[in-house]
């Protein structure tokens, strides 16, 4: 699925059809491989995306509006004092190749017009956004290539750009078909794909696939089982699309209905096993393309501190806790300090001083002999009283170790659901929610520093079921206690999975009664957003919101339930 040269072609004839002439207006950096650019034109403003992540390098329109860091990075500051304010005047591909310059006219600090050009080049883990000056010296990167990692070129500030190493392919813009058709005639011991992929530049394997599939009616054809007439009309299909504009703009799904791959040409060689679809512009394919996987990943890449540091907590809980329940089976042989004392102090008269051990009738098992361990040192006195301290601890740490244990489970079980409500954020927001309700509960230190802005509340996630009733949805453990707390009410519907960590889901009634049909799409929905998402069949817990209880001291999200009915149920994302 990789965005290849002829595709990045069509995108720059969108994109100077819709923004040259435009006016950036903001800068951002939503990560460290993506820029933002706000622009402003007469016909209303434009978001410019461009990522140089080594999954997913491109450069399109977005309508989607990305999350940003509180406090923007360095870099991003620096794009915004060059660019802000710049015209963009032109757009510029080196051949096919996948490498694309943006030429603004800007106001330097003085006042003085002067020309940048932000480059980006697509190529995969070696992708980047450079800004340079008019003289091709470099400003800076979103990645900084030094001389140990590449002795070809270097990428630094103030270091004179030069482009990436051309390869040795046919253009089929500026060469002819014939041209091309004897370079991949050159590979006549390898697959057709391969060939045309070796061969042809601008083009990425799913293209490359078709073409042999035109030649031959298979993708896995040799270069010498194909006649060169076959080979030429071939590569004349693309020709004729660049000629022409006529696009495809065609995107594979898998059998799993996710998007597979995408071609500015119409894919044929999966036949009718795999579907496809068409749209409207390159920029919307490749927004709707990359969304929400880069989402997810965002948001795992994000979460990672707190998923480390929420199962180093979790792991630290269940050492402590394993040495605890050892601590308290050690405790459990304290009846038997308590009768060596008592059998000591009962035999005194007879005993003495300087032995290691006494052996007594134990007038609690039928004046069975027992032999009791003593310190030759001390008096039967003392070493009774020995044995009565060690009860007395024994005592006392069962009744605190227990407690601690309790405590320790109640916490592993918090961590459990924290976990959870990681791995369904997606937004830097409710990351920064999850951190501040650990920060609040003594788990996380607050950073050191200025004044620390509150991450903004966002609401719970809503849906409307059948029969017209909405569900409610918490996003992490705070907003649970607050939707089943305070916001729900007595005659309202609480559901949560049983024995697994989840969000809290309130069914609202309206003052109707509930039917069987809400009910069960709430409990679906309940098991959706928890831990047991993957599961085929998850017991969910169900009851009136005025048999919910919290607590006292309890963690977030902690309530108790006596009164409840259970429902089996498949998880169902209710977006789909």
């Amino acid at each position: 699925m990789a965005l290849d040269g002829i595709t990045l072609h069509f995108i720059k004839e969108e994109l100077e059809q819709q923004i040259l002439g435009a006016r950036v207006e903001k800068v951002h950096q939503p990560t460290r491989a993506e820029i933002v650019l706000l622009l402003r034109t007469r016909t209303g403003p434009y978001r410019l995306f461009l990522s140089a992540e080594s999954a997913s390098p491109r450069i399109h329109l977005t309508q989607f509006p990305t999350d940003n860091p509180q406090n923007p990075p360095m870099l991003c500051m620096l794009f915004r004092k060059h660019l802000t304010g710049a015209v963009l005047t032109g757009i510029r591909q080196a051949g096919l190749d996948r490498i694309l310059f943006l030429d603004f006219r800007a106001t330097n600090e003085i006042g003085d017009t002067v020309n940048l050009h932000l480059c980006i080049e697509i190529t995969g883990q070696h992708s980047n956004i450079i800004l340079m000056q008019d003289d091709n010296r470099i400003i800076d990167a979103v990645k900084r290539v030094d001389e140990t990692k590449s002795s070809y070129r270097e990428v630094l500030p103030g270091v004179t750009y030069v482009l990436p190493p051309k390869q040795d392919k046919v253009n089929l813009m500026t060469d002819s078909v014939e041209a091309a058709a004897n370079a991949v005639m050159q590979y006549a011991q390898q697959q057709l794909s391969s060939a045309f992929l070796k061969a042809v530049e601008g083009i990425s394997p799913i293209v490359s696939r078709e073409l042999a599939f035109l030649a031959a009616g298979d993708c896995t054809c040799g270069v010498s089982t194909v006649p060169r007439a076959s080979i030429l009309k071939a590569l004349s299909s693309i020709t004729d699309i660049l000629k022409t504009g006529e696009t495809a703009k065609c995107v594979v799904f898998n059998e799993e209905e996710k998007p597979m791959d995408f071609s500015f040409m119409e894919i044929q060689q999966y036949g009718s096993f795999l579907k496809k679809m068409h749209y409207e512009n390159f920029s919307t394919l490749l927004d709707q393309f990359y969304f929400e996987r880069d989402r997810q990943l965002r948001a795992k890449r994000k979460a990672g501190d707190l998923h480390k540091a929420v199962h180093t907590l979790r792991e630290r809980t269940a050492r402590k806790i394993n040495n605890q329940q050892a601590e308290l089976a050690a405790c459990e042989n304290k009846e038997q300090l308590r009768v060596f004392a008592e059998l000591i102090n009962a035999n005194q008269y007879a005993l003495g001083k300087g032995v290691s051990f006494y052996d007594l009738e134990n007038y609690y098992e039928n004046n069975a002999l027992v032999r009791v361990p003593v310190s030759p040192a001390l008096s039967p006195a003392q070493n009774a009283q020995k044995y009565y301290k060690a009860y007395k601890k024994a005592h006392t740490a069962e009744k605190m170790l227990q407690q601690l244990i309790d405590k320790g489970e109640q916490e592993m079980v918090y961590f459990d659901s924290v976990l959870d409500a990681l791995s369904r954020a997606e937004s830097e927001n409710e990351l920064a929610q999850i951190r501040q309700e650990l920060i609040d509960g003594g788990y996380l230190k607050r950073k050191k520093g200025g004044k620390q802005r509150l991450p903004k509340e966002l609401p719970p996630y809503s849906f409307q079921v059948a029969d017209g009733f909405t569900v409610l949805v918490g996003r992490n453990n705070v907003q649970n206690d607050k939707l089943t707390m305070k916001t729900a009410k007595n005659y309202d519907l609480w559901l949560h999975t049983q024995n697994f960590a989840g969000s809290h889901t309130i069914l609202v009634s309206d003052h109707r009664e509930f039917t069987e049909k809400a009910i069960e799409e709430a409990a679906q929905i309940a098991a959706f957003f928890s831990s047991a998402r993957e599961a085929q069949k998850v017991p969910v817990d169900y009851t009136r919101i005025k048999n919910i209880k919290k607590p006292i001291g309890a963690k977030p999200g902690k309530v108790i339930y006596h009164v409840y009915n259970t429902l089996y149920v498949t998880p169902k994302n209710p977006e789909k």
